[in-house]
């Protein structure tokens, strides 16, 4: 019988992009079912973080963030445009906008490639596509095509996020609650077996602990 963990994951996040690659190869690669569960970003989530954090934090971040990237051979640019729409306020602090046009759609979205089976796939894909560089990702036929190499077709998606939105909504609001009884709060946060495993920094030890209960190669 297959192990399984649960995803909680942000497509604001690049810490979450940067762990997805070695989540998709490991349900390719094990006998392990990844149970991808979007929540929303903390900008959405929680707003009044951004007001609150040390000033330190932004620049730690920003070398932590580029370091890191390349440590993975993995290239990251600050996406154009960013899924969480925000400002600066008087005292340069980001506040978020009201109007949000991206990220409510994504975060459903992965609600609905959950659902059919191919989460975690959609998630590689579409966070490559936000944080590689691409400009206008939400444009022409980037996040079609994407979709496609998730094995989904973004039209039928998007007519299941259309007509479904309550329902993907209260999917959304419940992946939060067990993120947070989970034992963590950030992004991306993987659970096994009632453990926490916060960042992708963890992500090594977390398959050690896979292996040590049982954890096989398909």
């Amino acid at each position: 019988m297959a192990l399984e963990i649960d995803v909680f994951w942000s497509f604001r996040s690049p810490w979450s992009y940067l762990a997805t690659p070695r989540l998709r190869a490991w349900q390719r690669d094990y006998d392990l079912k990844v149970n991808f569960r979007p929540v929303y970003p903390i900008a959405i989530r929680t707003p009044e973080f951004f007001l609150q954090m040390n000033p330190l934090w932004p620049g730690y971040f920003q070398r932590d963030l580029k370091r890191v990237a390349e440590f993975l051979s993995m290239p990251l640019t600050w996406p154009n445009p960013d899924p969480v729409s925000q400002y600066r306020g008087e005292d340069g602090r980001p506040r978020t906008s009201q109007s949000q046009p991206h990220i409510h759609r994504l975060t459903r979205l992965g609600v609905v490639a959950e659902e059919a089976g191919h989460g975690i796939e959609f998630a590689d894909e579409i966070s490559a596509l936000i944080w590689t560089g691409t400009g206008n990702w939400d444009q022409g036929d980037h996040m079609a095509l994407a979709t496609q190499r998730a094995g989904l077709d973004l039209a039928e998606c998007d007519a299941m996020v259309t007509a479904q939105a309550d329902r993907l909504d209260g999917v959304i609001e419940q992946n939060q609650v067990d993120h947070e009884a989970s034992g963590h709060w950030g992004v991306p946060t993987c659970a096994f077996r009632g453990e926490p495993f916060f960042g992708q920094d963890r992500l090594d030890v977390l398959l050690w602990r896979l292996k040590q209960e049982g954890l096989k190669p398909r």
